[in-house]
């Protein structure tokens, strides 16, 4: 399992991150740090990622996020009200980029009714299965949710708690999906995914962000991300 400053899954506690849902920040892979705070590689090379609003305050991703290519996706599949919740810009460093478990968006993203969340994840470079692709179960979108990350009472150790478990899956059962730089992959919000340990010495850079449908949709307050008034979840639609 990651720890709270790499990609998600996430665990541990950290303000940073419980209140980057409206601003640009920037976690570290596991590992990089010693007992002292200070960097055992270059800095540069020990990000891991950045987010979690690139797209409303960094034009570039702005950019891609709303682009006229993404509305008509979003068009094409029927989304009448898509929000975006999040983004971020994964760089699945060469050699020390963190696996990412097995895991549902919905588990951190949760709506009511599920099935409203969908990931749009740009592959900014080629993703291989040496330098760590994505990696899914096929139909296990249909199968719900087992597990969810909330918000952690105030005064608990942690600032987010997992409420359930997540089940024991069979490696076999995933299948890699690699894809050229340029290329997107559309993730439902239950299909299981990871990926694995970046050991090539190759980066993988990916921009993704994440929309909820927002039409008889409720946003758990429970999440972990929440909308701020200085940072509502601006509508895909411009």
């Amino acid at each position: 399992m990651l720890s709270l400053l790499g990609s998600y899954p996430w665990q541990g506690s950290s303000d940073y991150f419980l209140t980057s849902g409206d601003k640009i920040r920037f976690f570290f892979e596991k590992g990089v740090l010693d007992g002292k705070g200070n960097f055992l590689i270059p800095k540069e090379k020990s990000v891991s990622k950045i987010g979690h609003a690139l797209h409303a305050y960094d034009p570039v991703f702005k950019q891609i996020t709303h682009s006229p290519k993404v509305q008509e996706l979003g068009r094409k599949l029927g989304l009448e009200r898509p929000v975006v919740v999040q983004s971020m810009y994964i760089f699945k460093q060469p050699g020390i980029g963190g696996e990412v478990t097995p895991h549902q968006d919905a588990t951190f993203l949760h709506t009511e009714p599920l099935g409203r969340v969908l990931g749009f994840w740009i592959a900014l470079e080629d993703a291989t299965q040496e330098n760590g692709c994505l990696w899914f179960i096929p139909g296990s979108h249909t199968n719900g949710i087992t597990r969810r990350m909330v918000r952690a009472a105030s005064g608990a150790s942690t600032c987010v708690e997992f409420v359930g478990s997540e089940p024991a899956y069979d490696d076999k059962q995933f299948i890699p999906l690699p894809i050229s730089k340029g290329g997107l992959i559309l993730i439902h919000g239950e299909v299981v995914h990871k990926s694995e340990l970046n050991s090539s010495e190759s980066s993988r850079h990916a921009f993704t962000f994440h929309v909820m449908e927002a039409k008889g949709t409720t946003w758990s307050k429970e999440n972990w991300l929440q909308p701020t008034p200085e940072l509502p979840f601006p509508s895909l639609y411009t």
